[in-house]
């Protein structure tokens, strides 16, 4: 039984390290997305301004609740 309950711990670690990666990874296209969008929008107002195009693109962190505050969850 402490064999089996050492084994677990260890996986149990590696599952969460594994974790912490894609969380930064996450965090990291996250940020690039918002980049991305930022320079898109720059980009459609100076070239449309009369339009005011960038009411139509959409906020991704509105619609993506998981990676807003990724330390939250709880491990």
């Amino acid at each position: 039984m402490e064999r089996l309950n050492s084994k677990l711990y260890l996986q149990n670690c590696y599952i969460m390290k594994e974790n912490e990666k894609l969380r930064k990874k996450a965090q990291l296209l996250n940020q690039e997305n918002q980049a991305l969008l930022s320079e898109l929008k720059q980009k459609l107002s100076n070239g449309n301004t009369k339009n005011n195009a960038t009411d139509n693109i959409p906020d991704l962190n509105l619609s993506s609740s998981s990676t807003q505050n990724p330390s939250s969850s709880s491990n």
